[in-house]
């Protein structure tokens, strides 16, 4: 792997020649879509497995952290679920926004390390999260790479933060919240596996260590793991859109005090329609790794 930092406001990752992610860092787009860094992922053979600001949402942006419900805040994007009235648009629109990063390097075993703090602030920019993010990358074989994203969110508010979704807060079957993976529009209608085999938009919010997604015409598939301790359910869809993520925060919120820091975790792996088949090899030492990090990430200190 290579990191290329010549693009402003991009952080490039390439496997050989080929850009395998884009992280942008600096994004543009306006606060009804509650701004954070995003990265736009590419199979080893340069094809497309995220999507960018697509027309049936246009705050979902590849793999990114988008947390619906946090306190009184949407980091999400677009309009807010509140119960009895349905999606209303608020002026709670937050955003995330680069610091700088601790650390931009390749190891001697050819391992793509990115430790970024970012700061969470309110529509009105007031201060309500810092984060340490740790972003990795490498190569597994000629076709398949993997990404991990591991996040430590600290409470700056004087209150407690309820981390949850549009379930949590009454909508039926629509727990989205967290590491999100929003794949390309040619992916819509692909397969949706488990560990137990084809699953369907029927894994949306039912526990699990890892899902794959396969496009329709099995060009390309993305393995989701979570890095959690114990299985979270999951946010599922592919007859309305491609889109994966474990959502810890589904059917209930997590209150976080101040001064405290809630760790999420994932790990993404790029490949083939038998992606899924790496789930116990390679998938298990990415979140053994994840596991090891929260660890130590839980132990570290993150400044205002």
């Amino acid at each position: 792997m290579r990191i290329d930092t010549t693009t402003p406001g991009t952080l490039t990752v390439l496997a050989g020649d080929v850009t395998v992610a884009s992280y942008v860092h600096a994004p543009t787009e306006v606060q009804l879509e509650s701004p954070r860094p995003y990265a736009l992922l590419a199979t080893t053979s340069g094809a497309a497995v995220t999507a960018y600001r697509p027309d049936d949402h246009v705050w979902h942006k590849g793999l990114s952290l988008a947390l619906p419900v946090v306190g009184k805040h949407n980091f999400w994007g677009g309009p807010t679920y509140v119960h009895g009235e349905g999606y209303v648009q608020l002026p709670n629109n937050g955003a995330q926004t680069h610091r700088g990063f601790e650390l931009a390097e390749v190891d001697g075993d050819g391992v793509a390390r990115i430790v970024e703090i970012l700061d969470w602030t309110a529509e009105d920019g007031s201060p309500v999260i810092v984060e340490r993010r740790t972003l990795t990358a490498r190569s597994i074989d000629d076709g398949t790479w993997a990404l991990t994203w591991h996040s430590a969110l600290r409470n700056l508010t004087d209150g407690v933060l309820g981390f949850g979704s549009p379930t949590s807060k009454g909508r039926e079957n629509a727990g989205y919240c967290g590491i999100f993976w929003r794949g390309p529009v040619t992916f819509q209608g692909g397969e949706i596996l488990s560990p137990a085999g084809l699953a369907g938009d029927e894994a949306r919010g039912e526990p699990g260590p890892w899902l794959a997604f396969v496009a329709p015409d099995r060009s390309a598939g993305v393995l989701v793991l979570d890095g959690a301790e114990a299985p979270n359910p999951w946010f599922a869809r592919s007859e309305e859109y491609a889109g994966l993520n474990p959502a810890p925060f589904f059917y209930t919120e997590t209150p976080l005090v101040p001064g405290e820091t809630l760790v999420l975790s994932a790990a993404v792996v790029v490949g083939d329609a038998e992606v899924a088949s790496l789930a116990d090899t390679v998938g298990t030492a990415l979140v053994a790794e994840l596991r090891a990090t929260r660890n130590t990430i839980e132990e570290t200190e993150i400044t205002r």
